[in-house]
């Protein structure tokens, strides 16, 4: 496949000019621009790879931007957004298949990529756990199938349904398709009444060449790998073809269930074997870390030699009840750990350097490749991250880590893990050309010729044109249109270009989207339909979708605003704490006074730090932005968003705070819990918070909340309100 990705605007900058997930520098100025990079990137990835059966980018690349995002994410919490990819499972269903949501959700994996990456996992799986560092822990380390999840649900013994993950909660119905692939059985003997046996279904090498001979002698398709064999051949919607194309499914986790299967993951792995299916031999249990990476070194000299994809190793806590106690995260457990094998490299010539300029601002260097093939996909753009990574140098003169003196003309090595388009990873000084010059990055921006500045401590330089600038106007009006905010369907990033410098039919603000069909209406020589590239439908469909996003979410309408800083995360976390637009401008305006007690709530509201909460207040008080988002509330109405509630739970819709040590469960355990119940957990105590749950070594925060005449209580009262013995 050819990689035809051109690298988009306001391409996040690392100050450092390392790759991969190391974030370690990136500033919160740059971060929100790049996390919004990488989701987009990563939808657009899940799309290809789970509902359309034609993955656009290797596997390697997919987990490097997801690598790479959760890092981000972890580093800024405050602005990680709540649909974050990081935070779903797979894509939607396609349509041609019946619906069937799942009793227990398919999750995913979390990823680690190194050593370190796995000894962390085990620390953080005993910190959770209040084990110490030498207390007896054992996990089971098995091969990851590079396949399709699939969920078979057996009642009384008999296979009744079979489906897809699909995003997790919804797959697809593909019972009759299931029924032909000889590794799973119709029936099964002394299993519970219920019991859902989740696994892979993939396709062997000598199984995948057959099938691609057979389709070429046909003249039909032929299936770049045999992942996409085997999603292609389980997702027809004639079972005969699945029939044959010799499809296997190794077993090896479950969903819902009448009955346990066993007390230990390798106990449940060594009963589906005992019902039928088949298992991976390769699984064996470990004490500790190096024994997992002992048996990752085994499972990855024989992959070659396997006879099947794998793309790395998967950890599991072993014993089931500590799998319950850890629980899960919104879409991985925190049970398991999936170690993939390392990305590709390759070498090619820069050609040019360009500067493109984004929403915010940012000037970003992208190199023009001589197009080369990494990791099975061919690529002519990567990133060069900012002009200290270009330079080798910072601004000071001093050499930054992982910086080069990137020249137009150089061979540089390509990596394309950690963020949306390759990363130069490298130069080879020994093949630069003799007449190659240093770049001197432009102190004017390319678009409007307004001065590009640096600020201190910034590692980048952005345009101070602001609306003024087409780049930026446009690159804003792209996101408040994006997926993740007002979702047009038909107003994508080609038609705003087309309108931006339209007359009439002009798009240079929000507000202008929703005063387009009455433009339109007034002129009817010159009506969107008669417009080359449009019709009637096509219009009218357009005029349809932005009429139906005159209602929006108040978090979604938040987000689209696109002020800096304001993630998707924090823009949710905003508006579950306001509710309502008018209560939230209403505070925002009012908290223009950092003395104030609306600038006192903002800061309390757990996630917000002061760099969001300053970029928020000041660009609804004091930016050009003012202006276009009151023209825009004309036309717009933000819908409530409602604080998450658990049914029968004394704490639901309340804010806790946990403070002091717990002696019964770790403070990780403790929040998860209390938000699992439908609690709003703080870090700091404030007049709105409900609960203060007291341990021994309480400080400040328990007397701030008996000052406040707060509730506190201890760890006791708190696990008899969580329902805990």
């Amino acid at each position: 496949m050819t990689d035809k990705t051109t690298p988009t605007n306001d391409l996040a900058a690392d100050p450092t000019g390392a790759v991969g997930a190391d974030v370690s520098q990136v500033t919160r100025e740059a971060a929100p621009a790049e996390m919004s990079r990488l989701a987009t990137a990563i939808e657009a990835a899940n799309t290809a790879y789970h509902t359309l059966d034609a993955p656009e980018i290797s596997d390697s690349d997919y987990d490097s931007l997801k690598q790479r995002l959760i890092a981000l994410e972890a580093r800024f919490p405050d602005l990680a957004r709540p649909d974050s990819p990081t935070r779903k499972v797979g894509a939607t269903v396609a349509e041609g298949f019946g619906k069937v949501v799942h009793e227990v959700r398919m999750m995913s994996l979390e990823n680690g990529f190194s050593e370190e990456d796995v000894r962390d996992f085990d620390a953080r799986v005993r910190s959770y756990l209040g084990l110490g560092p030498h207390d007896p822990l054992t996990y089971t380390a098995e091969p990851k199938i590079d396949g399709l999840s699939l969920s078979l649900r057996y009642e009384n013994g008999l296979l009744v349904r079979a489906a897809t993950r699909g995003d997790g909660e919804v797959g697809e119905n593909v019972t009759e398709n299931a029924r032909t692939i000889a590794d799973i059985p119709h029936r099964l003997t002394g299993a519970p009444d219920l019991l859902e046996v989740r696994g892979e279904v993939y396709m062997g090498h000598a199984d995948f060449e057959a099938l691609n001979a057979r389709q070429a002698e046909r003249g039909e398709r032929t299936f770049a790998n045999p992942r996409n064999a085997a999603a292609g051949s389980l997702r027809q919607l004639d079972p005969r073809v699945t029939a044959g194309r010799a499809l296997r499914f190794f077993a090896y986790a479950w969903g819902a269930l009448s009955a346990p299967l066993s007390d230990t993951q390798l106990g449940v792995i060594a009963r589906f074997r005992a019902l039928g299916f088949s298992t991976n031999l390769l699984t064996v249990l470990c004490s500790g870390p190096d024994e997992m990476l002992a048996q990752y070194r085994v499972i990855e000299e024989q992959r070659a030699t396997l006879g099947y994809d794998i793309d790395g190793v998967v950890y599991k806590v072993n014993d089931l009840a500590l799998q319950r106690r850890l629980g899960f995260r919104a879409t991985t457990p925190r049970w398991a750990l999936a170690h993939k094998f390392p990305a590709q490299l390759a070498w090619t010539r820069l050609e040019k350097i360009e500067i493109q300029v984004g929403r915010t601002g940012a000037l970003s260097p992208v190199a023009r490749l001589m197009p080369v093939t990494v990791g099975g996909v061919v690529v002519s753009n990567a990133t060069l991250h900012n002009e200290d990574y270009i330079a080798g140098r910072d601004s000071r003169g001093e050499q930054i880590r992982g910086g080069k003196d990137i020249r137009e003309g150089d061979w540089v090595q390509v990596y394309r893990a950690g963020d949306v388009i390759p990363k130069v990873a490298d130069v080879d000084l020994s093949r630069r050309p003799p007449d190659a010059v240093p770049y001197v990055f432009p102190t004017e921006c390319p678009v409007c010729g307004s001065a590009a500045i640096r600020e201190e401590g910034d590692a980048v330089r952005r345009c101070t044109g602001g609306l003024n600038c087409r780049a930026q106007s446009l690159e804003k009006l792209k996101h408040f249109v994006s997926r993740s905010a007002f979702d047009i369907e038909g107003l994508g990033p080609k038609q705003l270009e087309m309108f931006f410098g339209d007359p009439i039919l002009y798009i240079r603000e929000p507000a202008d989207i929703f005063t387009l069909a009455a433009r339109d209406a007034e002129t009817p020589l010159r009506q969107l339909k008669n417009r080359d590239g449009w019709g009637e439908k096509s219009a009218t469909n357009l005029f349809r979708a932005i009429e139906d996003r005159r209602r929006i979410p108040l978090n979604k309408l938040i987000f689209a605003l696109g002020i800096r800083h304001i993630g998707e995360e924090t823009a949710n976390l905003i508006a579950r704490h306001y509710g309502n637009w008018d209560a939230f401008i209403t505070a925002m305006h009012a908290a223009d006074d950092p003395e104030g007690a609306a600038w006192t709530e903002l800061m309390a509201i757990d996630g917000i730090g002061e760099t969001t909460a300053r970029s928020l207040v000041t660009s609804l008080n004091h930016s050009v932005d003012r202006p276009a988002i009151e023209r825009l509330m004309v036309h717009v109405t933000a819908e409530p968003v409602a604080q998450r509630t658990a049914s029968g739970s004394p704490v639901s819709g309340l804010t806790m705070v946990f403070t002091g040590t717990l002696e019964r469960m770790t403070r990780a355990e403790a929040k998860a819990r209390a938000e699992a119940l439908g609690a709003k957990v703080a870090g700091s105590v404030s007049a709105k918070t409900d609960i203060v749950v007291a341990g021994p070594g309480a400080g400040s925060k328990a007397k701030k909340a008996a000052d406040l005449g707060i509730r506190v209580i201890d760890e006791d009262e708190w696990l008899a309100l969580a329902g805990e013995t």
